[in-house]
């Protein structure tokens, strides 16, 4: 059977699509694990990525950060925290956290220092505390680059949240796992096409929020 095959074969057995193992039950999970890492990146990064990049200091310390985040593998990550840890869904969310905040940390921070000078200082100029200059001019200016540290996190850990089927959790890796162990390349097929198309679709959600939230002014000087 060649690809095409293994595809339709997969989505078009009912089996498929109905109990725990359904594909709405499965893609629901990894959407819940997918979420679930990305807010907490995402609580960790910004707010250092902002004030860091709004005063300037701390972009050698960040870039370390980065660098060693990015540098740990995320799967002997899984395995260390699973032997420290146990079974369980914490032992995902660290080595999926780690995967996600270098790229939110450090964009939001290259984002924050490629703001305009001239009306920052105008701002301060006209008497603005640092947190009104950082929430109502700096942030708007940088919130297209910031948002692609996120749609890049995004996309990373919907690529990778398949790991928590290593540990007996679910999600659309549990496709690809079992059906490696089964040797039924149907299914692994089929979640592995599963998971590409949710990575279509979080890339089509952060088109949305960026045509939405950035304004056309900073969007037409990008």
């Amino acid at each position: 059977m060649n690809l095409i095959n293994f595809i339709n074969a997969f989505f078009s057995d009912s089996a498929h699509w109905t109990g725990y193992d359904g594909i709405p039950t499965r893609v629901g999970e990894h959407i819940q694990y997918t979420l679930q890492a990305l807010v907490l990146a995402a609580a960790i990064g910004l707010p250092v990525g902002l004030v860091t990049g709004h005063t300037g200091r701390g972009g050698n310390a960040l870039s370390l950060i980065a660098t060693a985040g990015r540098a740990l593998p995320t799967f002997g990550l899984l395995v260390l925290m699973t032997l420290m840890l146990g079974f369980g869904l914490v032992n995902v969310m660290i080595p999926l956290v780690v995967l996600a905040v270098p790229p939110i940390l450090v964009t939001t921070y290259e984002a924050m220092r490629s703001v305009d000078p001239s009306p920052v200082d105008a701002a301060r100029g006209m008497g603005m505390s640092e947190a009104q200059v950082l929430f109502q001019v700096e942030l708007p200016a940088a919130l297209p680059l910031i948002l692609s540290g996120l749609r890049s996190a995004a996309i990373q850990i919907v690529s990778t949240a398949t790991i928590a089927a290593y540990v007996s959790l679910g999600g659309l890796g549990r496709y690809i796992v079992d059906g490696l162990y089964q040797r039924n390349y149907e299914k692994v097929v089929g979640g592995a096409t599963l998971v590409a198309g949710l990575a279509l679709v979080t890339l089509a959600l952060f088109w949305a929020v960026y045509r939405t939230a950035v304004s056309r002014g900073v969007r037409g000087s990008g």
